[in-house]
């Protein structure tokens, strides 16, 4: 991965390696092209989330052994599509957004303010 940017300006964090995240499965959470998901938002999964996505049709809770996917918990952090995140905020079921870990791109079509008011942990 090249230096990338977070929606804070700085240096792009990983968002988890337990589980493994990220579209490439190191870590990160950054724009690629061949990505149409756009697994952008490194977020802290809660089980509001975790229901929504699943009555949504993306089961992120169920083992997936076939797809070296270990199915998700609460506290888990995972990088969401931004597309879902947005639906999920509008649905009232958003996650918390680790903002150093977010990549800047999503601010093209997420607000910072927005996403501050999400931050993980009071991060700023």
């Amino acid at each position: 991965m090249e230096s990338e940017a977070n929606v804070l300006g700085g240096e792009l964090a990983g968002c988890s390696m337990d589980p493994t995240t990220g579209f490439m499965r190191d870590g990160y959470c950054y724009p690629l092209q061949r990505d149409p998901g756009r697994h952008e938002i490194c977020a802290v999964m809660t089980d509001d989330f975790l229901q929504y996505s699943k009555a949504q049709g993306n089961d992120l809770v169920t083992p997936r052994p076939d797809l070296s996917f270990p199915g998700l918990e609460p506290g888990d952090h995972w990088c969401v599509c931004v597309p879902r995140w947005i639906e999920a905020h509008e649905a009232g079921a958003a996650p918390p957004v680790v903002l150093d870990a977010t990549s800047e791109a999503v601010l093209e079509d997420v607000s910072l303010e927005t996403l501050r008011a999400y931050a993980h942990d009071g991060d700023t």
